[in-house]
């Protein structure tokens, strides 16, 4: 059976920010958050680099090519975001974080690009995985066995990036699922991950069918944590041939 993608997206600037410098892209083939860093103007120039380089990629693209294309994206990123420093050095250490998901045309698999601290979940039979790796300093002291999971989540140095699109020739994640039918994926940046917790995230994509309300009652949770800074969210659906086509894709950029 073929399978086929359906997502909602929400972005909020949150109750502290002036701004968002979030970007989003949710369409058909393709879901993509990028959360910028390094100053107001220069993180929201950096994120919607990156979504302006990944989101042609919202096109039937062959099982084969998935990573290839993700490849080629980040490139693309890498090099926009690198020109725009070089026109202004005062955007020097602007960067964005980037986690995209891409759906093949047949269904039959996806592949995952991610660097930074935004986060991919899977939701399938009715348990919440986080299939990314946080590129971030309380990471690295959970990996070497320092601090616990539980700790680094109130950790003090909890959003420091240590890797991040900035220009610079970097290595992102790349990973490859076979999906399934009832699958549901859910990109966000920190400003959701960071304030409520994992088992909470899993009640909200359970209790509401409708991509749309439950993109934006997980917003509602982050806000009623007090918001602290941006939050974007992208719910999926893999779903069978006979669903009806989805609307537009959505594109926001901050």
């Amino acid at each position: 059976m073929t399978l086929k993608l359906r997502s909602a997206a929400v972005s909020d600037r949150g109750l502290i920010r002036s701004g968002n410098q979030d970007s989003v892209h949710a369409g058909p083939w393709l879901l993509a958050v990028a959360d910028g860093m390094g100053g107001m103007a220069a993180g929201d120039l950096a994120s919607t680099i990156a979504i302006e380089a990944i989101s042609p990629l919202d096109v039937e693209t062959p099982e084969d090519s998935l990573v290839a294309v993700l490849q080629e994206a980040v490139r693309v990123a890498t090099a926009g975001i690198r020109a725009a420093v070089e026109q202004d050095p005062e955007r020097q250490g602007m960067g964005t974080t980037l986690t995209a998901l891409l759906f093949a045309r047949t269904g039959s698999a996806l592949a995952l690009a991610h660097i930074g601290d935004s986060r991919a979940y899977l939701l399938r039979d009715g348990v919440l995985k986080q299939v990314t790796r946080d590129d971030t300093f309380v990471q690295m002291l959970v990996d070497e066995g320092v601090i616990s999971p539980d700790e680094a989540s109130s950790h003090p140095r909890r959003a420091v990036v240590t890797q991040a699109l900035q220009g610079d020739d970097v290595t992102p994640a790349y990973s490859t699922m076979v999906p399934r039918v009832g699958d549901r994926w859910l990109l966000c940046s920190d400003g959701l991950s960071n304030v409520v917790r994992a088992d909470t995230l899993a009640e909200a994509l359970k209790t509401y069918p409708d991509l749309h309300l439950c993109a934006q009652r997980l917003v509602d949770l982050a806000l009623r944590a007090g918001g602290p800074d941006n939050i974007t969210v992208v719910v999926a659906d893999v779903v069978g041939a006979s669903v009806a086509p989805q609307a537009e894709p959505t594109t926001s950029q901050a």
